[in-house]
């Protein structure tokens, strides 16, 4: 047998050749048991090394893996935990009311919508102009204070707090206006001339510089600083000038609204003549209303895109390009729209009417969806005026009310420091209000200020 495989001819190719094959051998090395080599001596040295590792991490060094009996339950300390399934969270809805959160009743608040009459004032004091006096609200710490300024100049036409809120301009209709200190009460400065038309707006471009419109159509420049306060004369309106802002996000670019159904468009950084350096003319003049155009808000988001609203004979709500004066958009309110404003946070709109509803209604721009709808005003709404902490909306109105509303969730009011805490404590110490069945705050004011 030994002597016939050695004579066993090698091919390179696999062709069975009978006659040259080793039936025996075949038959025994199919038939044979098969044992795997243990001992090394016929493996290589990288399938000993192979069969090792093998051992140690997958084998363990177990002679078998899987066993014919129960294993032991293993304690609940050592079984695995494993985080429970992540629920989506329900998207809390919101909730917008439908009657106001405070309302108070206001004694002497002119029933006239070409005055502004309401302003919240970044130290988060609203101010609200009465016939012959300015009541203070501080919303932080609910304290009330009346400033009386000086009798015998007519009623209140308008008030703006300036923007760091250390004075308050109060316009009179005798064409007086009043810078007065908030903490004092007293006049820290002013104009007086009894040839000039009586104030129906003012902006304020900073701290010391003021725009003023007048009942005659007039728009001029002040500033504070100087002897000669005159800057300069916008030219444009033929009747009263009723609402003026400047715009946040383009400091040169303001606006103003009418009560000859015309809004202008007024860069400050446009070159004038040399025969008037000190008079100016408008960018863009938008004469689509057919009445009195008052409620006019810059959009806190957009620098260009600028909303206005008609009067009694117009019920249209339209936005603007400031840029080009191209009209994007028009809709119909349904009611005369007294006043507008932007959310600061939301693409929204908020905006008062007077008859049939004398509501408050919310928009989602640009859709223009109405969002809610707000009541709690027996006459047409006036004003509007939002919180510097955002959420919360005065609207004073012809009934003599003032009312907050609640469109969002207010940011946490900061906390007041010792002087400012000492300081409203006396403030309450000089007016009251009190709270009755009907939920209405009335002001009873005790005192007045010099």
């Amino acid at each position: 047998m030994s002597s016939s495989r050695s004579r066993r001819v090698e091919y390179d190719r696999f062709i069975p050749f009978r006659s040259a094959m080793d039936m025996d051998y075949a038959r025994f090395a199919l038939t044979g048991p098969s044992r795997p080599q243990r001992d090394g001596s016929r493996e290589s040295p990288s399938s000993v090394a192979y069969q090792k590792l093998l051992d140690d991490c997958i084998l363990k060094n177990r002679s078998r893996i899987l066993a014919f009996k129960t294993a032991p339950e293993a304690p609940a300390s050592k079984l695995p935990q494993f985080d429970e399934p992540i629920r989506p969270q329900k998207k809390q809805q919101r909730r917008i009311p439908k009657e106001p959160e405070r309302v108070l009743v206001i004694h002497g608040l002119l029933d006239d919508n070409v005055l502004n009459l309401l302003d919240w004032g970044s130290n988060n004091v609203l101010a609200i102009g009465l016939e012959d006096a300015v009541y203070l609200w501080d919303a932080a710490i609910e304290s009330t204070k009346l400033l009386q300024p000086v009798e015998d100049r007519g009623p209140i036409t308008c008030i703006r707090w300036s923007p760091d809120c250390a004075v308050l301009a109060v316009a009179f209709g005798n064409s007086d206006l009043s810078l007065i200190d908030q903490a004092t009460g007293h006049v820290v400065d002013g104009m007086e001339d009894e040839n000039q038309a009586p104030v129906l707006s003012l902006a304020w471009r900073s701290n010391s510089i003021l725009t003023v419109g007048r009942f005659d159509g007039t728009v001029v420049d002040y500033d504070f600083r100087k002897d000669d306060m005159f800057i300069c004369f916008y030219n444009g309106h033929r009747r009263g000038v009723c609402s003026l802002k400047w715009s946040v996000l383009s400091g040169g670019i303001w606006r103003s609204g009418g009560q000859d159904k015309l809004v202008h468009i007024w860069d400050a950084c446009m070159p004038v003549s040399r025969d008037h350096p000190r008079q100016r003319q408008w960018l863009h003049r938008i004469s689509s209303h057919t009445s009195i155009v008052k409620a006019v808000d810059w959009c806190p988001t957009r620098s260009n895109l600028l909303a206005f609203g008609g009067g009694c004979n117009d019920h249209c709500v339209k936005f603007w390009n400031t840029v080009n004066g191209a009209c994007l958009n028009s809709i119909d309110a349904g009611s005369e729209v007294c006043a507008l404003l932007w959310d600061k946070n939301k693409s929204e709109l908020l905006t008062s009417h007077g008859s049939p509803n004398n509501q408050l209604t919310l928009w989602n721009y640009p859709s223009m969806t109405r969002v809610a709808k707000v009541s709690g005003h027996s006459s047409r709404v006036l004003s509007l005026a939002g919180s510097p902490l955002g959420g919360v909306v005065a609207s004073a109105a012809a009934d003599e009310t003032a009312n907050a509303v609640e469109i969002d969730d207010p940011q946490k009011a900061p906390e007041l420091d010792r002087d400012k805490q000492e300081a409203a404590v006396k403030l309450m110490a000089n007016g009251a209000c009190t709270l009755c069945n009907t939920g209405k705050v009335h002001i009873q004011p005790s005192f007045s200020l010099d």
